[in-house]
């Protein structure tokens, strides 16, 4: 009855099967893992998670914990033989009720309980075996005697008479023997076996964590987008408003200041009617001396000259050709559109500076780079490398990696460097003589620093800026296929400084010139503002 009650308690109570590579939940109810994977699949589209057996809930998918005793009882119990009272076979000679059978005897072909087993024969020729139903085919069908030996060349069961007949000669062994050879064999086979369903287990593990980082990763993408979406929808709204709110501003005061010099010109209109009809009166009349009689006489035939601008009180004014609306406020404000646009561009460089170093073969000997290779310092003592081709001849360093394609940024911090240059350059640019400088030449482009005035540099033409940079960090943006390389204050907000606009036709390789002081290229920042 113990190894039938054990036997219930290794049943999986989700397929009621005894436990395949059992697991734990926090509660301490065991399952296959196969069983409750499946369970907990179909409680997350509900998003609450139980216990199948207590129905204890969790706040989030839980953790399934390898039960190791469990899982080591399971080994041995797979090797126990099932309980003898469990077998459904019944002793042959107890007629009047059912008895469970112990054993039974090949020679006699009968099974027996523990009552009739101690009154049995025990002659050798009796061999007794666990119980069984089909005890015919423990015999040799052709001579009716017991199979005892087992021919390894043939691999059949065999008697004593068929050893020394038709396998003679063969390798032959015990049953026994033969079985327990066996059975090593497939605890070898199993323990490989075993091994290999952990090594699968830690795969499958492994691409679970990969699969739950990858929608994470995916959430949090969606939940950016979401994000970026909503800003652009909120700015484009205000702006419409604000461009919306200008016009019709403008509008009302336009037709206010119209409707008022229409009113002025509607009056003279009247008066000069009043005049036209004066006038045609006394060109009617026969009467001379009435016509002579009449005052102002003059005044009356030329109108224009009674006071002009006096009798509109000054309001007398054509309006200006061309449009009414002051369109230029109006561009301006939507100018901030280019620059919501030119902050979504900068927002959306994925690929950051984390895997651009430093090109030691490239740096000028009197340059000091840092051993993570992403700070260059200019030192008085010089570095003795070797003169080379590629290297520069003035305190300038090109980066390993060059960029022919993507959208990429790299973030750079000045420390302490009185003339810096930070850009990007093709890896042909010259490396001697005043035309190497980063921006004085048509194969690079250069932020410039200078007597703590900023100016951009493309083909040794400057550009100052008119801005005025207090941040020692500048971000570096590069289009390619767009064909522009841009450059940002980091500052609160980051503020765009200029863009260059070429058709690159080579690797682009981030480039820094520095005098007395140093430049290091930091990592990606995450939390940077966009533009607005």
């Amino acid at each position: 009855m113990a190894s039938a009650d054990l036997r219930d308690e290794l049943l999986c109570s989700i397929c009621l099967s005894t436990y395949t590579d059992p697991v734990m939940l926090r509660c301490g109810h065991n399952f296959c893992r196969v069983c409750i994977d499946r369970a907990l699949d179909t409680q997350d589209e509900s998003g609450v998670y139980s216990c199948p057996e207590c129905r204890e809930e969790f706040p989030e998918r839980p953790a399934l914990m390898r039960n190791f005793a469990l899982r080591k009882i399971m080994e041995n119990f797979l090797f126990i033989p099932p309980s003898k009272t469990r077998t459904g076979i019944c002793c042959t000679y107890c007629v009047d009720s059912p008895v469970p059978a112990v054993s039974s005897c090949l020679h006699c072909e009968a099974s027996l309980c523990d009552k009739h087993l101690r009154s049995h024969s025990k002659s050798p020729e009796h061999v007794l075996s666990d119980p069984s139903t089909s005890l015919e085919k423990r015999k040799c069908s052709v001579h009716k005697k017991i199979l005892e030996y087992y021919c390894t060349e043939d691999a059949a069961w065999i008697c004593v008479y068929c050893s020394a007949d038709e396998h003679r000669g063969h390798r032959v062994e015990m049953l026994d023997e033969a079985s327990e050879k066996r059975k090593n064999k497939l605890r070898n086979n199993l323990q490989k076996l075993t091994t290999k369903r952990e090594e699968t287990e830690e795969r499958v593990r492994s691409l679970e964590e990969r699969r739950r980082k990858a929608q994470e990763k995916a959430a949090g993408e969606v939940e950016r987008v979401t994000a970026l979406c909503t800003d652009i929808r909120r700015r484009v709204d205000d702006l419409e408003k604000k461009v919306l709110s200008e016009i019709s501003r403008q509008e009302k005061e336009e037709s206010l200041s119209l409707s008022a010099l229409i009113h002025q010109l509607e009056i003279k209109k009247d008066e000069l009617s009043r005049k036209m009809r004066h006038i045609e009166e006394l060109c009617n009349m026969t009467d001379p001396l009435t016509v002579l009689q009449e005052p102002d006489t003059g005044d009356l035939c030329d109108p224009e000259e009674e006071g002009g601008d006096e009798d509109t009180g000054g309001h007398d004014k054509q309006p200006h050709d061309g449009d009414d609306l002051d369109v230029a406020v109006i561009s301006h404000t939507l100018h901030t559109l280019c620059e919501v646009i030119s902050g979504i561009r900068s927002g959306i460089y994925v690929e950051g500076p984390a895997d651009i170093l430093l090109d030691v073969n490239t740096a000028a000997n009197n340059l000091l780079i840092s051993d993570d290779l992403k700070t260059a310092t200019e030192t008085q003592k010089k570095q003795n490398r070797p003169e080379t081709a590629e290297r520069f001849q003035y305190n300038q360093v090109m980066s390993r990696r060059g960029f022919t394609s993507g959208r990429h940024y790299l973030d750079v911090e000045n420390r302490t460097s009185v003339i810096l240059r930070v850009g990007m350059c093709y890896p042909s640019i010259n490396r001697r003589g005043q035309h190497s400088y980063v921006g004085n030449n048509n194969k690079s482009w250069s932020l410039r620093r200078y007597n703590n005035q900023y100016s951009v540099v493309y083909g040794s033409k400057m550009i100052k800026l008119p801005h005025k940079i207090s941040s020692n960090r500048v971000r570096i943006c590069l289009d390619y296929e767009a064909g522009q390389l841009s450059f940002y204050e980091l500052c609160d907000p980051i503020r765009h400084l200029h863009t260059f606009t070429s058709t690159f036709s080579e690797p682009l390789h981030a480039a820094l010139y520095v005098h007395e002081g140093s430049i290091k290229i930091l990592g990606r920042s995450s939390s940077w503002k966009k533009p607005s």
